[in-house]
């Protein structure tokens, strides 16, 4: 049994390190042809080799240059580059379906080892190898709430900027040098790309895309819209910096009231699966029926359907959008 578990985790191994060696021979040099050739024209050499790399990957992006094909594939039908961005994860696609294959495979050998049916192994592959992207999607959560917190003050720094006569670029300057991140490297971003010469509207445009928050598109709009037609943007970006401020005290107000709603739905939600564990562990004979028996597998697949159509009630009951 054991042998037959170290062969197919072995080909399961192998496999994997193929598509991850094809994945890396088939990467686009073309961001490291264009670091040179900025390099060359500017004529700073190595001092700016940094700062050249990084605008350098910004141009790439804007123009969707700089791609692999695994990266090409995602970014058009997983959207998995993007994620990365709002992640803030420097890593290709190879690598991370490279980690996901990796987890899975030592999901799927620690099931063996540990002495469990083989008919486990499989699904506890496939769990583990979900991990990294629940790693990611919690740390573009994480990042975007983040940004969101720290969106009213960058907005009151530049209206306050703006009083003072400076520029609306100098403005973003100010942000990206005086808050922290994720805003800070944001806001500069967009500066840096003004200064390479990309329209104004195109990087506000860019940075809406990266960040998908609605109060920042209105900030974008409400800039867009005062370079066309003029107005007072101070004053309008201190509205919105209330707004924003009011919205947060409603939203506070509405987790604690929701609060029990969603700790019963993860005590509902988390007691079958714990059940299911603890009652494998006293009587394994007892649960293989679920697995055996042709009504078995009927309930046991009507179970999970019910707990996710459960799962997603809960969600819509709970979740308040302010």
């Amino acid at each position: 049994m054991s042998g037959t578990v170290f062969v197919l985790g072995a080909v399961f191994v192998g496999v994997a390190l193929l598509v991850v060696a094809v994945a890396m021979l088939m990467r686009d040099r073309s961001i490291s042809q264009m670091e040179d050739r900025l390099n060359t024209l500017t004529g700073k050499g190595d001092k700016s080799e940094g700062s050249l790399a990084e605008l350098t990957q910004i141009i790439a992006q804007q123009k969707g240059e700089g791609k692999g094909v695994l990266d090409s594939l995602f970014a058009k039908w997983f959207n998995l580059p993007r994620l990365f961005s709002q992640a803030d994860v420097t890593m290709s696609v190879a690598k991370f379906m490279g980690l996901c294959l990796g987890v899975g495979v030592v999901g799927f050998m620690v099931t063996g080892i540990a002495g469990v049916s083989l008919a486990f192994a499989p699904v506890v592959g496939i769990l583990f190898a979900m991990l990294p992207l629940f790693w990611l999607t919690f740390r573009r959560k994480r990042r975007l709430k983040k940004f969101a917190a720290q969106l009213p003050e960058a907005l009151e720094l530049v209206a306050r900027a703006l009083r003072a006569g400076h520029s609306l670029a100098a403005g973003f300057r100010l942000v990206s040098s005086e808050m922290s991140q994720p805003i800070g490297g944001e806001f500069g971003r967009v500066f840096e790309e003004q200064n390479l010469g990309i329209p104004f509207e195109e990087a506000l445009d860019g940075l809406t895309e990266r960040v998908p928050n609605l109060d920042l598109r209105f900030f974008a709009t409400a800039v867009i819209l005062q370079r066309q037609t003029g107005g007072d943007l101070a004053e309008i970006l201190d509205k919105i910096g209330n707004l924003v401020r009011e919205r947060f005290k409603i939203w506070g107000q509405v987790q604690a009231l929701t609060g029990e709603g969603r700790l019963s739905g993860i005590v509902l939600l988390a007691l079958p699966p714990m059940l299911f564990v603890a009652v494998y562990r006293m009587n394994p004979d007892y649960l293989m029926l679920l697995f055996t028996d042709d009504l078995g597998k009927k309930m046991l697949i009507g179970g999970i359907l019910m707990q996710l159509l459960g799962a997603l009630v809960i969600r819509k009951i709970v979740n308040i959008r302010v």
